[in-house]
Parts: C-alpha cells; structure tokens; sequence
C-alpha cells in the first residue's frame, strides 16, 4: 500500500476514470461560464446587408479619416489645418515623426466628424501642394479590397525578338 492508504491498483484505476472524465481543449475562450460572459447579454453585430459589393470609404468609430501621404518632411500640424480647416471642423490631426530624425515620417490622418466635409476635403486637397510637395489623399479605412483586372502577358518572361 502506498502512503494515502489505497493499494497501486485502486491508484491506476482512479487515474483511468480520471482521464475518461477530463476533455482535452486548447485555446482560449472555450469556457464561458468560467469567464462570466453568459450574463452580459447579447453583443453587437454588423448588419452586412448594408454593405455593398464596391470597395468605399468606411467611417471609423469618431469619424472619416484622411490619409494624406507624400508630405514634406518639415510639415507641421499648423500646415495642414491651415490646408484643411477650410472644409469644415477637424477633429483631430496625427502627425508620426521619425525618433531619429525628428521630421516628419511623410504622412498625416486627418478626422472630420462628417462624410461631406471629409469628401470635400479629399477632392479638393489630392494632387495640390503643400510646403511644394504634391501630396496625394485617401481614405484611412475602406470597406473592401481595391479589385483591379491586370492582364498578365502570356509566355511568363521578358520577351525575345
């Protein structure tokens, strides 16, 4: 008999009803009484039917961004509110700079709070200058992949005349 007073085969025998009562499971989230989620109710959903099949502009949780890229490395926020104010309130400009050098890595996302005046500012601002670089402007978020049709030339290789 060992120490806990039960013989090693009413060991072996416990540990086989043991395993047969255990589930393997791997990952997370597969308990949900454990994690309390069984009483916060019903979640959220995206209703997909309002989607269309054409890639578009997507409104992020604030508002419509503006991704505004090829920009002078010496452009400041004042810059572009100056640029951009025009078309309506923003929201919020994020500038990321470079550590090392300190100037700015080459582009901006600028937020307005409404579609129009986010469109308004895309036309008018996408292929003009700023500080004498024309910068170019696109949505921050869209709703499906850009679809582009490219021929792709037969025979694989560069071609031999």
């Amino acid at each position: 008999m060992d120490a806990a007073g039960d013989s090693p085969d009413e060991g072996a025998v416990n540990v086989a009803l043991l395993k047969e009562k255990a589930h393997k499971r791997k990952g997370r989230g597969f308990s949900v009484e454990r994690k309390g989620l069984e009483d916060m109710g019903e979640f959220d959903s995206i209703d997909r039917e309002s989607f269309s099949e054409e890639p578009g502009p997507q409104r992020s949780i604030e508002g419509w961004i503006l991704f505004i890229t090829s920009l002078h490395e010496e452009t400041q926020e004042e810059d572009i509110y100056d640029k951009l104010s025009e078309f309506g309130e923003i929201k919020n400009i994020h500038l990321n700079l470079d550590r090392r050098t300190g100037f700015l890595k080459g582009y901006a996302l600028v937020e307005y709070s409404l579609y129009k005046q986010a469109l308004a500012a895309k036309e008018a601002i996408d292929g003009t200058e700023i500080l004498g670089q024309v910068v170019n402007v696109d949505w921050c978020f869209v709703t499906g992949p850009k679809k582009t049709h490219r021929k792709r030339e037969r025979g694989g290789g560069r071609r031999r005349d």
